[in-house]
Parts: C-alpha cells; sequence; structure tokens
C-alpha cells in the first residue's frame, strides 16, 4: 500500500459474508458454549469467508476494513452470537495490529503461510521481559485471552526490565502454558484461558512496543494505534449485542401476546421498550458520530485531537452501559422464560460479562467528564488516564 492516508475499503462482501453465516453461528451458539469455545464449523467458515483477515494490512493480504466497515461487521457478527463477535474482534485486532508493527522477519514468518493466523492474548496486564542479543526473555502470567484455543500465536504485553517500557511479545501457542480457569458468568464460548510464559526468548522483530501508531506497513487506521483500534471493536459489540436483546425480547413478548397477564397489554412494558429501543439507537448514533469524525480526520492524515480521544472512550462507556441497562429490562420482562436456560438467559449473561471488559471501566468514564467539562487543559491520555 502507498504511503498515502487513505483508509483502505473492501466494500459490503466482507459484511454480506457475516450476515450468510448468522444461521450457522445461531446453530452452533449452543454447543460452543458447553465446549468453552467456538466450534470446528463456525471457525472454518469464518477463514472460509476471509473474516479473520478484517483487520490484517493490505500489503500482507488482509482486507484492512476501515473503521465504519469494522463496526458494522461486528455488529453483525455479535448479533449472531455474542461469544463469536468477540472472539473474531479479539484475534482479529491482534493479528493486524501485528501484521502492521512487528518486524519484517517476524512477519514473514507469523503470515507467510495459506491461512490468516489466529492471535490470543492479554495486553492489559503485564508480564516482565529482560533484554538479551537480539531480543527479551518474558516472563508472566495472563488472564482472559480469548479465542485461545483456537490461536497459533500469543500476544502479551509485558514491561522491559530496568527501562519500564511496554511491549508486546508475539510467541507461538505452544510457548505458552495453557491454565484454563475459564469458568465464568457468560462468553463461555471465547475460550478466554489464563496462560503462563516461563522464560521464552523473544526476537526483537516479533515485539513492538505498546503505544506504537506508526505502522510499518498498512495505512491510516493502524495510526489509532492499538488501545483506540480495540475501542471499535468493543463499541461494536456492545451495540449489536444490545439489538439482539431487544429483537428477542420483542419476539418473546409477541408470540405470547392473546394470553391472560401478558406484557403484549401492558402499558409500563410498552413505555419501557420504547425507552430502551431510544436509549440503544442513541447510543448507536454516538458511536457512529464518533467515528466518522476519526475516519474524517485519519483520511485527511491528521493524528486525533485530546477532544477526539475523549469521545471515542465516552462513546463505548455509553454504548456499554446502554447494553447492561438494556439486558437488564430484557432479563426482567422476559420472566420465566430468561430464568431459565435458554437465549435470552444467554444474552443476559454474555452482556453482563462483556460490560466488566477494562476498556467500558469506571476510570475513563471519569477522565472523559473532567476533560469534556474543561479540568484537564494540556493533558493527554494515556491509556485511561489524562496525564499532563
Amino acid at each position: 500500500m502507498s504511503d498515502k492516508p487513505r483508509l483502505h475499503s473492501a466494500g459490503p462482501t466482507h459484511l454480506d459474508r457475516a450476515r450468510d453465516l448468522r444461521p450457522l453461528i445461531e446453530s452452533e451458539a449452543a454447543e460452543a458454549e458447553a465446549l468453552g469455545r467456538l466450534t470446528d464449523p463456525v471457525v472454518a467458515a469464518l477463514h472460509q469467508a476471509g473474516l479473520f483477515g478484517i483487520w490484517l494490512p493490505a500489503p500482507l493480504g488482509g482486507s484492512e476494513l476501515s473503521p465504519s466497515e469494522l463496526l458494522a461487521l461486528f455488529e453483525e457478527l455479535t448479533y449472531a452470537d455474542a461469544s463469536t463477535g468477540w472472539v473474531v474482534m479479539a484475534t482479529t485486532l491482534e493479528n493486524g495490529t501485528a501484521g502492521a508493527y512487528l518486524g519484517d522477519d517476524a512477519v514473514e514468518h507469523i503470515f507467510g503461510g495459506p491461512r490468516t493466523p489466529l492471535f490470543a492474548g492479554q495486553g492489559t496486564r503485564p508480564g516482565t521481559a529482560v533484554r538479551e542479543d537480539g531480543g527479551f526473555r518474558l516472563t508472566g502470567r495472563w488472564g482472559f485471552a480469548s479465542a485461545m484455543p483456537h490461536a497459533q500465536y500469543v500476544h502479551s504485553l509485558g514491561v522491559v526490565e530496568g527501562t519500564g517500557e511496554e511491549r508486546i511479545f508475539i510467541t507461538p501457542v505452544e510457548d505458552a502454558e495453557l491454565l484454563g480457569n475459564w469458568d465464568v458468568l457468560g462468553l463461555r464460548a471465547t475460550g478466554s484461558l489464563d496462560y503462563a510464559i516461563d522464560g521464552v526468548f523473544v526476537p526483537e522483530s516479533r515485539t513492538h512496543p505498546f503505544a506504537q501508531r506508526e505502522p510499518l506497513r498498512g495505512g491510516a487506521i493502524y495510526r489509532l494505534g492499538l488501545l483506540d483500534q480495540a475501542l471499535i471493536a468493543h463499541s461494536a459489540w456492545a451495540l449489536g449485542l444490545g439489538r439482539r436483546l431487544l429483537d428477542e425480547l420483542g419476539r418473546h413478548v409477541a408470540a405470547r401476546a392473546g394470553r391472560p397477564g401478558q406484557l403484549a397489554v401492558s402499558d409500563a412494558f410498552h413505555t419501557g421498550f420504547a425507552r430502551a429501543e431510544a436509549a440503544l439507537r442513541a447510543a448507536r448514533a454516538l458511536v457512529r458520530e464518533t467515528w466518522d469524525d476519526v475516519e474524517r480526520t485519519l483520511d485527511a492524515g491528521g493524528t486525533l485531537s485530546t477532544r477526539q480521544e475523549t469521545m471515542v472512550r465516552l462513546a463505548l462507556n455509553h454504548a456499554t452501559s446502554t447494553l447492561t441497562e438494556v439486558a437488564g429490562f430484557a432479563y426482567a420482562s422476559g420472566g420465566t422464560t430468561a430464568l431459565r436456560d435458554g437465549l435470552l438467559q444467554r444474552l443476559f449473561r454474555d452482556a453482563h460479562a462483556g460490560a466488566q471488559h477494562i476498556t467500558s471501566g469506571p476510570q475513563a468514564l471519569r477522565e472523559c467528564g473532567r476533560e469534556l467539562a474543561g479540568l484537564a487543559q494540556g493533558e493527554e491520555w494515556t491509556l485511561f488516564t489524562l496525564e499532563p
């Protein structure tokens, strides 16, 4: 790809393929939850549809979708199944940023095969890295490595001893000890296992600074850096799951219309549904407006302002809090159907599991309010805090 800072657009084909996969994904969702990972037919179909290459730089054969395209795609996949949407967003973010930021030797080895490699890992709780000739010696324990049962490579955050520098380290999955520990409320099919790495040597070309924003290959989206790109994925996930919750609740109530005492004739339910619908649509509008503004800035060759950094965090936080409100309303309205094992219950559990992610935490929301109120003059975003 040239150095022009335009965002690559691959048209609607990826979204169409995701929609075509919905019946398969839905039919496999219950088995995937029981297995604690996506089923083999779903993983094979996602590969065949090219959906694991959506975030990969175009020079490596990837689709390098724009933020708006990624938002639409992750909404669609999450609507089909929250765990499937989560796995695809996690592994594509990691293989995409690896393709953009790793050294040439690493990229040639990792991305030289006929199939897009899948990544899993953890980028918020660091291990320890000791510098050696030609690379680093990495040790640590990490949690919540989504997509680990499907991964060929592991993406881990480490702090370099003696300098405090934070770097991402890419290692073969065989170098990690899988610790399990995925007994959770929701998102059970994501296989987000804990893992450990003990003194594994990682060549320097298989690492990159955590805060890197200048890609070695690929276009404008990679100038967002790893964290801001992750906010795209989590925002879309919240919106897709919120939409599915309200649609399922509507179908549930309509199917029981005409029976005595049903919600279909309840004024309180009608009012609550209208409010939930308005809140979800407003959250989606904020996400779309915010990322459309970011995309225009990137297309023009610019970098994000502090206010734009604030807004992408605020849009995600608002979408996530709206999702939990919608999930609570759907669960309460679903009565004993939501209480029993089934789709409404799973959607409720998945919503509350995803809302626990650090990117949607309260610290970022407080900092957003401080910046929006004009109380953070001269400060810039560092992860989830503003600093001078």
